[in-house]
């Protein structure tokens, strides 16, 4: 989770950076302020256009993310399983093996 917010975070600040940097570069060209508003217009749009192409891209990486995520619980809690079981049939086999062998040393040793 903390790397998803790092790497909102940076995002943030290359599309704030771009926007500043952008405009204050603008403001301080030598041309008409017709031209500069106009310029600014096209700016923002192109950053617009990759801010959105930046966050679809995000998205789809935090999907790919979750699904390789719930992928490895998955396959996790199934191994888990299968050792509870393995588990259990050791012990009913080991209960079994003592309990047999409890009878015989009774058979052997009357009391």
């Amino acid at each position: 989770m903390s790397d998803e917010s790092n790497g909102f975070a940076f995002l943030s600040g290359v599309v704030l950076g771009g926007l500043v940097g952008a405009a204050v570069a603008l403001l301080l060209a030598p041309q008409p302020g017709e031209e500069t508003r106009e310029q600014l217009r096209e700016k923002s749009l192109e950053l617009k256009d990759r801010m959105i192409e930046l966050s679809e891209e995000a998205r789809k990486k935090a999907e790919e993310f979750q699904s390789e995520g719930r992928a490895t619980v998955e396959t996790q809690t199934a191994r888990v399983k299968e050792a509870i079981e393995e588990g259990k049939q050791a012990a009913a086999k080991k209960k079994k093996d003592l309990i047999e062998e409890l009878g015989r040393e009774k058979g052997e040793n009357p009391a």
